[in-house]
């Protein structure tokens, strides 16, 4: 209902049954219980309904199970003779089956999984931010370098980057040296103007300030740090650089060396971060102006974001 309500006639949503066979026991034969239900008109009626009352059926046995499927669709209002006939007989189990075997090619499934275009997107999850970014990433794709990013700095040499937002420009020192390439893929997308126009979707004054995200949704807090440019990064963890001070420039990544376009500026020093995070740089000037950013987080009834409006990378 969200889907709809939200993109009205611009999506179509496909449903398939994908049975995680090797955890659920109860995975099949309550996949047929909504088909059989279907057939009669009330399919997402047993689907809401099993959803709801997991702890109730779950643990039955396979005789039990089907005795209390038969009595949901007794409660729906179903031909409960019907649908216990086709219970027995699988009239459904082979579509249910095919399914599962023809998306299983296509790489691991997990709950909640999207498939777009045969590609398959695991453990996305259900929140509405996070499927409005995910939309967003898959109906209008940002540049991918799936390849890689192109070398455009020298690890021996220095170099600063000017974030040019709303608000003034912010300068940060970065640390080609022991963050090289990392730094080389965040002066790469700068110079590709990836980051132009991007938001500072997340600022908490007392936290970090987030960016990176080219949907700017702020999905990346839900849970789905995707890599929107076509490539990760490996960690990079220096000892000489922790989370010491405030204006640290670091990438945020969903897990080891998966760090891509998003990164945040920290306002105070945050030690629960040293050697989870890669730091690439240090604001050298404008740390006011990082700290006049809008605080604001994703979702509805926020104060409007501040606008990157574009990285400059210079040569030292």
């Amino acid at each position: 209902m969200y889907l709809e309500d939200t993109y009205g006639d611009n999506i179509r949503v496909v449903y398939r049954h994908l049975p995680l066979i090797s955890i659920h026991d109860k995975a099949v034969i309550t996949a047929e219980a909504t088909e059989a239900a279907g057939a009669q008109g009330k399919f997402w009626e047993m689907h809401d309904l099993l959803y709801e009352r997991q702890q109730e059926w779950n643990a039955l046995s396979a005789d039990d199970v089907s005795a209390k499927l038969v009595e949901y669709a007794a409660e729906l209002e179903l031909d409960a003779d019907r649908f216990a006939q086709e219970l027995e007989d699988g009239v459904y189990r082979d579509k249910i089956l095919a399914d599962y075997e023809d998306y299983q090619q296509y790489g691991q499934m997990a709950t909640p999984t999207y498939v777009v275009n045969k590609v398959f997107y695991p453990q996305i999850g259900l929140h509405p931010i996070v499927i409005d970014g995910f939309i967003r990433l898959v109906t209008d794709p940002p540049e991918q370098y799936a390849d890689g990013p192109d070398q455009v700095i020298d690890a021996d040499k220095a170099y600063n980057a000017t974030i040019r937002t709303s608000k003034g420009d912010i300068v940060v020192e970065l640390f080609a040296d022991q963050a090289p390439a990392n730094v080389n893929s965040f002066a790469f997308l700068a110079q590709e103007g990836f980051y132009d126009g991007l938001t500072f979707y997340f600022v908490q004054q007392d936290a970090v300030a987030v960016s990176g995200d080219p949907t700017n949704t702020g999905s990346a807090l839900m849970g789905a740090v995707l890599p929107y440019v076509g490539y990760t990064c490996g960690a990079e963890i220096s000892p000489d650089l922790t989370f010491d001070q405030a204006g640290m420039l670091a990438l945020l990544t969903g897990g080891p060396g998966q760090n891509s376009s998003h990164f945040f500026i920290t306002y105070a020093p945050q030690p629960d971060f040293d050697g989870n995070y890669t730091i690439i740089g240090r604001i050298a000037e404008g740390m006011d102006v990082a700290e006049s950013l809008t605080q604001t987080q994703p979702g509805p009834d926020q104060p409007e974001p501040d606008v990157i409006e574009t990285i400059l990378i210079e040569e030292q």
